[in-house]
């Protein structure tokens, strides 16, 4: 029986997975529709991973590293505070959820982490992430704040029917900082 060789198929499933959740969302997701997907045999779910639960982790786990890597980038790219500032708003506007697939990724991932501790690791992580890149520019407790803002902004943004004004949000930006800054 020959094996077809493919380096590539667990990177593939993840990948796929990522799509699917995007789609159905993880109450509609199997290992057979990943397969399917992936267009790989059925056991290749379980020779590469123990069960959907550790194929799920590894997919939110990926998806989050990208979304913080961007974010890790962006903040990076400051070398003011007034240009982290400015970062962070185009992070809210312009990033974090710059698809609709990255709405409900994000979602679906925040009600699995309320619901299963182990998922809590990867927001957990995310949030470290995030709040150690705003830290390059920002006092911990205005980071804390800041990143709080993006994850609620991002939120609103997405799901409101009106348009955002950046100016709101360069404004609610400058307040937190302005607030930090007399708190420290």
């Amino acid at each position: 029986m020959n094996r077809r060789f493919d380096p590539s198929r667990r990177d593939r499933i993840i990948d796929v997975t990522i799509e699917a959740i995007a789609e159905v969302g993880v109450a509609g997701l199997s290992a057979r529709k990943v397969a399917t997907r992936a267009d790989v045999p059925l056991g290749s779910m379980t020779y590469h991973f123990t069960d959907m639960d550790e194929l799920l982790r590894e997919a939110f786990t990926r998806f989050a590293d990208r979304v913080a890597r961007r974010f890790e980038e962006r903040m990076g790219s400051a070398s003011t505070v007034a240009e982290a500032k400015a970062a962070v708003a185009r992070t809210i506007h312009e990033d974090v959820f710059d698809t609709p697939a990255s709405l409900v990724l994000t979602h679906e991932l925040y009600t699995l982490a309320a619901r299963v501790p182990a998922y809590r690791t990867i927001t957990r992580d995310w949030m470290r992430r995030s709040r150690s890149a705003l830290e390059r520019h920002f006092s911990p407790a205005t980071a804390r704040q800041l990143d709080a803002l993006v994850e609620g902004l991002t939120i609103h943004r997405a799901l409101d029917t009106e348009p955002h004004d950046v100016e709101v949000t360069l404004d609610a930006i400058e307040k937190i900082c302005q607030d930090g800054a007399a708190q420290g």
